[in-house]
């Protein structure tokens, strides 16, 4: 069974490359000296494979890229510094291995065709944030192979779980793996740095390494994303995966530096990494503590959508649900939301089943995967979802918006077979004309046609 030796953290801007800062790199000499002894423990544990992420290799909304070439190789020709070439075997098992993980648990990694690299300017040489890690790294030991990982547009959370992706790709492997993750932390630490001054990006900085350094990854993977684009920052993505690909595991952290000497913060780090604990296992843990909805209504949805998503299953087991879900009849609205963002949204404004139970579960499996607004939800998506219920009452003909309240009532406009419907209380829709108009819209009916209104309210659960 193969398994991760340690982690490290590297920052990566090229001026710390002696050929390239020609002396100006020691304004950064903490960072620099402590890059040469992550190297230096990197060669005394001796890995037969380095994986490696970084945040400037190619970036996709939902497809992290994972070099697949059989040679892996750049220059600091970008730089000034084209005679620093960098050139490593492609550990191709161990990424068709992660390719592998990574499809089971629904994300879309790999690498890019010579065809699609080329249309769109993409290649597959080792971009800097890879390079600089590995230049110090190199200078002392070299007998690896190479796995050289992107990141991509998803969650936090979901790069966790990718990087539990590459932990069980490893574990089913026979590799002594030390995984690098490369990334710099704020990059306007400074008003005379070359991105200015936030005053959230030394908050920032010292919430990141405080939470390293106390291994608080729940932390990390509750960074407000306001506060991560004030700071500007590059690399947590890439720190993520690389603590995913720890989960499970007892740690043993060590920041060896921290400095900002140019506006853009640098930090070095290892984690060591010992024998399996239960009880660092994040995810679960997470998962666990969501659990808290005891509504009956909000966990038939939930169940509903999670069972298809990974079984491709239609949840029938409607035992220990109150009798009015089983014995009534109406129609009903599942609503999903991820991080606080509308996910999907599909209802039935009449009953169409034999009972509430189940008009619930066909509408909590359509709202997640039939809603053409968004894409089908993937497994690793399920966690971070928030689901809420609305069980339609009977619907009435109105005359005039003046019957309306945008708390209380929903709307329904009709005009021949076209029907549109807008749920009451809403967020930002404050006014019954902005209710209306919405539905409209959605009807495809022109406000200047003739329609027709009817006012419903509803029972919400969340």
């Amino acid at each position: 069974m193969g398994r991760i030796i340690s982690s490290y953290i590297f920052p990566h801007p090229p001026l710390i490359v002696p050929e390239i800062g020609k002396g100006d790199e020691k304004g950064a000499i903490k960072t620099i000296e402590a890059c040469e002894k992550a190297a230096e423990q990197i060669r005394k544990e001796k890995p037969s494979t380095i994986i490696l992420t970084t945040s400037h290799a190619p970036l996709f909304e939902d497809y992290i890229f994972i070099n697949d070439h059989k040679t892996l190789k750049g220059n600091f020709s970008r730089f000034g510094a084209r005679k620093v070439e960098l050139g490593f075997e492609n550990n191709l098992k161990m990424v068709e291995s992660i390719i592998e993980f990574a499809k089971k648990e629904g994300f879309d990694a790999g690498g890019i065709s010579e065809g699609i690299g080329r249309r769109y300017g993409i290649s597959g040489e080792l971009d800097h944030g890879a390079l600089v890690p590995l230049y110090y790294i190199s200078r002392v030991y070299s007998d690896f192979k190479l796995v050289h990982v992107a990141m991509s547009t998803l969650t936090l959370e979901e790069h966790y779980k990718f990087g539990m992706c590459i932990g069980e790709a490893v574990r089913n492997s026979d590799e002594d793996v030390v995984f690098v993750a490369s990334g710099d932390l704020a990059h306007r630490l400074t008003s005379d740095g070359p991105y200015g001054y936030n005053k959230h990006a030394p908050e920032f900085d010292e919430l990141l390494v405080k939470s390293i350094e106390k291994d608080d990854i729940d932390r990390i993977l509750d960074i407000d994303d306001k506060l991560r684009d004030e700071a500007a920052e590059c690399g947590l993505r890439s720190f993520v995966i690389m603590l995913g690909a720890l989960d499970g595991y007892s740690v043993v952290p060590e920041v060896y530096s921290y400095e900002g000497p140019f506006g853009v913060g640098y930090m070095v780090a290892r984690i060591g990494v010992g024998a399996m604990d239960s009880s660092r296992r994040i995810i679960e843990n997470r998962r666990n503590k969501r659990k808290k909805s005891t509504d009956p209504y909000v966990s038939l949805a939930k169940r509903a959508l999670e069972a298809y998503v990974t079984e491709g299953r239609v949840l029938d087991d409607y035992s220990g649900l109150p009798e009015e879900m089983l014995n009534s009849r109406a129609g009903t609205f599942v609503s999903i939301k991820k991080k606080g963002e509308l996910r999907g949204c599909i209802g039935t404004i009449g009953p169409t089943r034999k009972n509430i139970a189940s008009e619930i579960v066909h509408n909590a499996i359509s709202a997640g995967t039939s809603d053409p607004r968004f894409y089908p939800v993937k497994p690793y998506e399920l966690d971070e979802l928030e689901y809420s219920v609305d069980v339609l009452m009977e619907p009435e003909e109105i005359n005039s918006m003046d019957e309306l309240d945008v708390v209380k009532y929903g709307v329904i406009v009709r005009a021949g077979r076209r029907t549109g419907l807008l749920l009451p209380n809403l967020e930002n829709v404050n006014t019954v004309e902005q209710q209306v108009s919405i539905a409209l819209q959605k009807a495809g009916i022109s406000p200047n046609e003739k329609y027709t209104m009817e006012r419903f309210e509803v029972i919400r659960h969340k």
